[in-house]
């Protein structure tokens, strides 16, 4: 039997193939309770689920305390982005601080060239302070030859740490929106992999959605986060189009309101990147409202 089970602020929703459906509760200091008891109703071969969880610990800022390693001379890089504005013409617009502190970015010696030829060594690699619980990586070019981040990766993971690196996770152009994704994944990591890891034997396959609208095992889901940024939005998004064609509706707007977050769409789209900003808390029960006045750019995968 195939079961979905999608969590929100308020509610917890089990639906199986057979048309059964119930409710239970959220548990929002660890929604995998509301998803376990809800889903000891029946008994899945396939549990397909779709989560909110990356989403409220990016915007709530709840993720893990993370380092960056970058080469000299780009630490700033994850601050300045495109030097988009919030407001153009507004001088006291200020930008939410960005998910690495200036003291835990650290740069490594080094240079790959635009066309991937190696124009400086790498040199050694940097001290990661101590409280550090996730590291990301993003050297210039590793799109077109990851040697470099992959020696610094293998010396930081020798360390015992949890590394993100930009070529495994998204492995293309434009070295701010791969440093962006790339940190948002090692900050959401830890986080996720735990939760996840606690939804593991809850039936012999377990999927999760992916920003993509598309199912991924749940080890893959654990190890790549970023991905699951829309995880819950997007199949609402996809579960809606396909309702409304069906009903003979092929031009509608969908609406999702849940206890965190509200979304309205016109017709579910692939999009290349999004972007995102802190939340101040609302009366909703998650404590998150809609995201708004994008800040930083992320690949959904």
């Amino acid at each position: 039997m195939r079961v979905g089970v999608d969590t929100g602020g308020t509610f917890t929703d089990v639906v199986a193939e057979d048309g059964r459906i119930t409710k239970v509760l959220s548990t929002p200091t660890d929604p995998s309770e509301a998803v376990t008891t809800g889903v000891s109703r029946f008994a899945p071969d396939v549990l397909a689920h779709g989560t909110t969880v990356a989403t409220n610990a990016l915007l709530e800022r709840q993720g893990a305390r993370v380092a960056l390693v970058t080469n000299a001379g780009f630490a700033d890089l994850i601050e300045i982005a495109r030097q988009d504005r919030p407001a153009l013409y507004d001088p006291t617009a200020r930008r939410p601080a960005p998910l690495v502190p200036r003291e835990l970015r650290l740069e490594v010696a080094g240079r790959l060239g635009p066309d991937g030829e190696e124009l400086a060594p790498l040199g050694p690699v940097p001290q990661v302070p101590d409280g550090v619980e996730a590291v990301a990586v993003c050297l210039l070019h590793s799109d077109l030859d990851p040697s470099h981040e992959q020696a610094v990766a293998e010396e930081l993971r020798a360390r015992g740490l949890d590394v993100t690196c930009s070529f495994e996770l998204s492995p293309q152009h434009r070295e701010y929106e791969r440093l962006s994704t790339t940190t948002a994944n090692a900050y959401l990591r830890p986080l996720c992999a735990e939760y996840l890891g606690r939804l593991q034997d809850l039936a012999p396959a377990v999927l999760v959605l992916t920003s993509a609208g598309g199912l991924v095992p749940v080890d893959d889901a654990a190890r790549a986060p970023a991905r699951l940024l829309l995880s819950g939005p997007a199949g609402g998004a996809a579960a809606a189009g396909w309702a409304a064609a069906a009903a003979g509706f092929p031009d509608a707007v969908t609406f999702d309101m849940g206890g965190t977050s509200m979304i309205a769409d016109h017709e579910p789209a692939v999009q290349l990147q999004f972007s995102c900003r802190p939340a101040a808390p609302s009366a909703g029960s998650g404590g998150a409202e809609n995201p708004v006045a994008p800040r930083s750019r992320l690949r959904p995968n």
